[in-house]
């Protein structure tokens, strides 16, 4: 997958170098090749567990340790996958799952009811549209069902999986408009939604936000429902809007879409289903540089806001144990937010051991009063374990007070 590699000031707090979208990376020379981008080592993380107990991690990365982009400057992914268990210190030595030529970058996991997995990816391999977004279902100790490669969408880039009951649904972003977005570099250009059953057979396609500028799709799945999230560009400005809606996976119906956020930083959101209280969970970091979190039901309508607490990190997944949530915080420490259906704590803080990356990480339950998380880093992945019996009470300051 070619990559076209720019400066960029990820808002004014730290300096990334952000690629253009393989789908438009024809015709910008003007781009500014300073510095390599920290996706082009590891990009995308995602889990399912192996039905005894143990847990399936996948993840993308340019080798191990990962080697970068090549002299061509392309792009080089392939998926790996690691087992491991809560008896386990850490993970299992990866294997590569899925290797073909350029690049199988950012890969998303979901797993249905049955225990079926759904592995999907943009993908620069063997496709006319710079990138296609392609798939593979699998059991849950991985031997195929309808396996890679298959197309979500040809031209269709930087999707994400979710499992709803037995089904899985695939958010993608399609095409590319240039100019705008982090260091001018351009946006997707809509996003849509596919639906499959567990045989990985195409049951509905919805078009979510067609033909307009808004793009990187995050998704999360309950047994009935899927909660879209996704940036939307405001012309003029260096935030995004975060939009979100709502769908019902049984009869394709699609709710109205709804900002959360009028003003986002760009990229740095994510979102989980919290079984225990029937609530989606979304976990963003505003254009001010402070967090905030969001409980939403069924319908999509926000029940409990947490308006201030401190930042998030881009692409980390949620945790969710019971009726508690954990997140990285970008000042290296994991926050533990106390939920109810109609409220959210910031309850606790801890030091993580290991530095936070941007490009994926996840949190592994090893029992009720233990994680085990695992972030993506230039250097190959690293681990780390919290106590969460040892989290420290939140300050007024992380809660933004005085």
């Amino acid at each position: 997958m070619r990559k076209v590699l720019a400066v960029a000031a990820l808002l004014g707090v730290c300096v990334w170098f952000f690629p253009v979208s393989a789908t438009a990376a024809k015709g910008t020379s003007r781009a500014r090749a300073a510095a390599v981008d920290p996706r082009s080592y590891m990009h995308g993380i995602g889990a399912a567990s192996d039905g005894q107990g143990g847990t399936w991690v996948f993840f993308s990365s340019s080798g191990l340790p990962p080697r970068g982009p090549g002299r061509d400057r392309n792009w080089t992914h392939d998926v790996y996958v690691a087992h491991w268990s809560p008896q386990q210190t850490s993970l299992d030595t990866p294997r590569i799952f899925i290797s073909r030529p350029e690049a199988q970058e950012p890969v998303s996991i979901a797993q249905n009811d049955t225990g079926r997995v759904m592995v999907t990816f943009e993908d620069g391999w063997n496709t006319p549209n710079e990138v296609s977004q392609r798939y593979g279902v699998y059991t849950s100790d991985l031997q195929a069902v309808k396996p890679y490669p298959v197309d979500v969408k040809s031209g269709g880039h930087s999707g994400h999986a979710a499992a709803v009951g037995s089904r899985f649904v695939v958010f993608y972003s399609d095409d590319w408009v240039d100019g705008g977005g982090v260091d001018n570099l351009g946006t997707g250009n809509g996003v849509y939604l596919k639906t499959y059953d567990a045989d990985g057979t195409l049951l509905r396609s919805v078009d979510v936000a067609p033909r307009v500028r808004e793009w990187w799709p995050m998704i999360a799945g309950s047994p009935t429902r899927a909660l879209l999230i996704w940036q939307q560009y405001v012309p003029g400005a260096t935030y995004a809007r975060l939009k979100s809606a709502i769908f019902n996976a049984d009869d394709g119906t699609l709710s109205d879409a709804r900002v959360l956020s009028p003003n986002l930083r760009y990229y740095t959101y994510a979102a989980a289903y919290v079984p225990a209280l029937d609530r989606f969970l979304v976990v963003a970091t505003g254009f001010d540089g402070k967090g905030f979190a969001q409980l939403l039901d069924e319908t999509g309508a926000t029940t409990a806001t947490l308006a201030c607490m401190p930042a998030s990190v881009r692409e980390s997944s949620i945790a969710v144990v019971g009726d508690h949530a954990y997140a990285p915080a970008q000042d290296g420490r994991l926050l533990d937010l106390k939920l109810a259906p109609g409220s959210i704590e910031l309850a606790g803080t801890q030091r993580s051991p290991v530095k936070w990356g941007e490009v994926g990480s996840i949190g592994l339950v090893r029992s009720p009063t233990a994680l085990h998380w695992v972030t993506l880093t230039q250097q190959g992945p690293k681990e780390a374990d919290f106590d969460l019996k040892a989290m420290r009470p939140a300050s007024a300051a992380d809660r933004c007070g005085r």
